[in-house]
């Protein structure tokens, strides 16, 4: 299918929690104008501390180039856990934009401020140190998930299912964080004037209306596998890819 425009977050390149598969599938089945890479695409955090690269995942990042090369504007705007690559603000490379945000005009004249969210996660802003100790426990996570997921796929149980992100939504501080993180982002929208803003960072994809504007999370490649796609009216969809099964590389 043909899009506007496509906007992704959080794939978390370079971790073993990258679902790059079915990242795959949904590219091949999605084209649009425009990609959004909304941060942490290359998980520099993780990499740090053990590099996991597949070949899925170098076919993620030719995909990504060639669809650049072959016309689509393609723009980067990296977050915290790629934060080394906004020393490049302002650059290019392989024919994509490497921007801090980005004001994107709707088909249907709506204005979306696009960036990545961590400058409103007070967490990251204030205390890196707990960032990263959560980090490091939220890859344990992703760890067990693949045992699990291999157990899944051993008694032909269909579909993703994600202990990481199981566990993010059941835990009440987790939900509190998460309704604190769209207020803030929310309220530096409508202080810019805008209609609304197309983010990332906390793993949690969503699509609602709030005082008259529109927030839109992309979600992830970890735990939800979602996606923002436009259409060209200007209407916006949540794409869930989690159900899908992905075909191999």
């Amino acid at each position: 299918m043909k899009f506007r425009a496509i906007f992704i977050s959080d794939i978390h390149l370079g971790t073993r929690g990258c679902q790059s598969l079915r990242l795959l599938d949904f590219l091949r089945e999605h084209e649009a104008d425009q990609l959004f890479l909304v941060g942490d695409i290359i998980d520099f955090w993780a990499m740090s501390r053990g590099i996991h690269w597949s070949p899925a995942q170098n076919t993620v990042v030719q995909k990504v180039l060639r669809r650049a090369r072959h016309g689509a504007a393609v723009t980067l705007i990296p977050g915290n856990h790629d934060e080394a690559l906004r020393e490049h603000v302002g650059t290019s490379f392989g024919a994509i934009q490497i921007v801090e945000e980005h004001i994107h005009v709707a088909a249907d004249g709506r204005r979306y401020l696009v960036l990545h969210g961590d400058e409103f996660d007070q967490v990251t802003r204030h205390h890196r140190w707990v960032a990263v100790l959560g980090d490091i426990a939220y890859n344990l996570l992703v760890r067990v998930n693949a045992w699990l997921s291999w157990l899944r796929r051993t008694l032909r149980i269909s579909g993703y299912w994600s202990l990481a992100g199981y566990a993010k939504r059941r835990v009440k501080r987790a939900l509190s964080f998460i309704y604190d993180f769209e207020d803030s982002v929310i309220r530096a929208v409508r202080s810019r004037g805008l209609d609304g803003v197309i983010c990332g960072h906390i793993h949690s994809a969503a699509i609602r209306e709030v005082g008259g504007l529109t927030y839109i999370n992309c979600g992830d490649w970890v735990d939800s596998c979602t996606a923002i796609v436009e259409h060209f009216d200007g209407r916006m969809e949540l794409v869930e890819w989690g159900a899908a099964q992905p075909t191999a590389v």
